[in-house]
C-alpha cells in the first residue's frame, strides 16, 4: 500500500483524507515515482471543493504536478533507471502538437483520472522529463501546470520578444512565471496587484512598471500609459475578458487563462473584430512543449518561485493557504 490524499465521502475540503491506496505492479511501458513534492493550482483547490468537477466520481486523489525520483521500471522502458529524477506531465497522453479530446482526457487529477498528492505514482515513461540538475524537486514540481501555461502564452502564442510588451495580473503562478519568461524574452512587463509589499517584490523581479488595481479605479487605463497606449498581449488569470480586449493593441493577444471572476464573461464584439483581437484559450501545453520550456529554463538557470511549502502531513493547510491567496508564486506540499 501507499499513502495518498483522496475524497472519499464526498467533496469539500474537510473530506480530503489520507488514506492508504494500494499499490499494483508497474505495466509494460510505465514508470513508478517516489514523489518527492506535489505543487497546488487554483484548478486543484475548485476539484476539491466541487467548483471544478461537481459530479466527480470518487474516491478521487486531487493535484496534477509532481517530480520525484525513479523507484522501478516496468518492461519495455529504456529512458529512465532508479533514482533518476523526473517531472510528470500533467497529460500524459498529449505529447506534441495541438491537443485532442482524447489527449484531454487523460489529465491528471482531473474528472477522468487520479492526481498525484500521493506517495506514489505510475505513469507512462513517455508522459516524463529529466529534471535539471539546478532545480530541487519543489521548483521542478510547479512546472507542469502553471509553469507550462506560462511558457505557451508568451513564447508559443504570445511569440513575445524584445520590444514586446505584456501585461500580467497578480502573484499567483502563472502570473509569475510569465513575468519571468516575458522579460526573459526582452519584454517591457507591467504587473497589477493590490498589495505594497507584493508590489514591491514584482518590482524586485524585474517588472518595468506595477499598478495598484485596488487603489487606483483607473488603473487599466493607467497601465495602458506605461506602456504608450496599449499592449501586445495581456496574461488574463482572472477572466475579466471586456478588460483585457481594451488593453491590447489592434492584432494583440489575449492569453485566456484563469476564471477568478467567474466562469462566464461579457466580450465586446465590436473590438474584438474591428481590431481584430486574438483570445487564446491556454491549458498547459504539450509534452513537446514542457521539454522547450525545461530547455530554456535550463539555459538561464531560472528558478520558479515558491511562496510556501508544507510538509505532506499538513497537505490540507497548503489548500487553505491556496484558498486564502496570500501566496507569491507556488505553493509547495514536500512528500518525502
Amino acid at each position: 500500500m501507499t499513502q495518498a490524499y483522496a475524497l472519499v465521502g464526498g467533496l469539500g475540503l474537510d473530506r480530503l483524507e489520507l488514506v492508504d491506496w494500494p499499490v499494483k505492479p508497474t505495466p509494460e511501458g510505465c514508470v513508478r515515482v517516489a514523489v518527492e513534492a506535489v505543487s497546488l493550482n487554483r484548478r486543484d483547490l475548485l476539484l476539491v471543493e466541487g467548483k471544478y468537477a461537481p459530479r466527480l466520481r470518487l474516491p478521487a486523489i486531487p493535484c496534477s504536478d509532481a517530480a520525484g525520483r525513479v523507484e522501478e521500471v516496468g518492461p519495455g522502458c529504456t529512458r529512465f533507471g532508479p533514482g533518476d529524477r523526473v517531472v510528470a506531465h500533467m497529460f500524459p497522453g498529449w505529447l506534441s502538437g495541438s491537443p485532442t479530446s482524447e489527449a484531454l482526457r487523460t489529465a491528471l487529477g482531473g474528472p477522468l483520472g487520479h492526481g498525484t498528492l500521493r506517495t506514489d505514482l505510475v505513469l507512462p515513461e513517455a508522459a516524463l522529463l529529466a529534471v535539471p540538475a539546478f532545480l530541487t524537486a519543489s521548483e521542478a514540481a510547479t512546472l507542469p501546470c502553471a509553469g507550462l501555461t506560462a511558457w505557451s502564452a508568451v513564447a508559443k502564442f504570445g511569440a513575445v520578444g524584445t520590444g514586446h510588451s505584456v501585461l500580467v495580473q497578480g502573484t499567483g503562478g502563472v502570473s509569475i512565471f510569465a513575468l519571468q519568461f516575458a522579460k526573459l524574452r526582452g519584454a517591457t512587463v507591467v504587473a497589477t496587484s493590490s498589495t505594497r509589499s507584493k508590489l514591491t517584490r514584482l518590482s524586485q523581479m524585474g517588472a518595468d512598471a506595477v499598478v495598484d488595481y485596488r487603489s487606483d479605479a483607473n488603473w487599466a487605463e493607467t497601465a495602458r500609459r506605461l506602456v504608450g497606449g496599449a499592449f501586445d498581449l495581456v496574461i488574463d488569470v482572472v477572466g475579466d475578458l471586456d478588460t483585457s480586449i481594451r488593453l491590447v493593441r489592434p492584432g494583440g493577444m489575449v492569453a485566456v487563462i484563469g476564471v477568478l471572476a467567474g466562469t462566464t464573461a461579457e466580450i465586446p464584439l465590436p473590438l474584438v473584430v474591428m481590431r481584430q483581437v486574438a483570445l487564446q484559450g491556454v491549458t498547459c501545453g504539450s509534452l513537446q512543449d514542457f521539454r522547450d520550456a525545461l530547455t530554456t529554463m535550463a539555459a538561464a538557470e531560472l528558478h520558479p518561485v515558491i511562496s510556501d511549502v508544507f510538509p505532506f502531513a499538513r497537505a490540507r493547510e497548503a489548500f487553505e493557504a491556496m484558498r486564502e491567496g496570500q501566496h507569491f508564486g507556488k505553493i509547495v506540499v514536500e512528500v518525502s
